[in-house]
């Protein structure tokens, strides 16, 4: 997981990561067709937060994701950077499932 994004949640809180989104190989984030960043829930006790649960996203179709970023709104704002995925590519339009458990979003949270 990227430095930056713990660090940021480590000086102010689980609630500045506002929207996940996800980027290609060269780190570029998706866009066309139905893709949106999705609106974060954060789940666990102060310390420690973890996503509350899965996220589905639209995928159009030529696309491949290889990584999620953390931002500060649905558009624009902040891109506290994330992690590496394993790329999976989109011949046609479909959905991909950001697994909660399996993708290391345990912070620390100020």
């Amino acid at each position: 997981m990227d430095s930056n994004f713990h660090t940021a949640l480590a000086a102010h809180g689980a609630g500045l990561i506002t929207h996940i989104g996800l980027v290609n190989g060269s780190g570029v984030e998706i866009s066309g067709g139905g893709y949106a960043r999705l609106p974060v829930t954060w789940a666990g006790a102060a310390g420690v937060r973890s996503l509350d649960d899965d996220m589905v996203f639209d995928i159009p179709a030529g696309e491949t994701v290889a990584g999620w970023r953390g931002f500060t709104a649905l558009t624009a704002g902040t891109n506290y950077g994330g992690a590496a995925l394993t790329p999976a590519s989109f011949t046609n339009a479909g959905t991909y499932t950001l697994l909660a458990a399996s993708t290391n979003f345990t912070v620390q949270a100020g």
